[in-house]
């Protein structure tokens, strides 16, 4: 199952690289690693890693939850 969820992945060709990339996304939204660190473990720049990360749909804040929750606080 894992391996044809990967496959779907349509940003890289090899096997491997389309796993760790299903990989580093689950870190990261967990917020196990950097921003900086996923970009690196793909081998993108950061911009390159934001703009796919746009692309579908994946929704990356570098403000904490609790920042976040104070500047929606803050807008109103």
């Amino acid at each position: 199952m894992r391996l044809q969820l990967a496959l779907e992945v349509p940003f890289f060709k090899k096997k491997e690289k389309k796993l760790n990339f299903l990989y580093v996304l689950g870190a990261l939204s967990i917020r196990l690693i950097s921003l900086k660190k996923a970009a690196e473990l793909l081998e993108l720049d950061v911009d390159g890693l934001l703009q796919l990360l746009d692309s579908i749909g994946f929704n990356y804040s570098y403000l904490e939850r609790e920042d976040i929750k104070i500047e929606k606080e803050w807008k109103r």
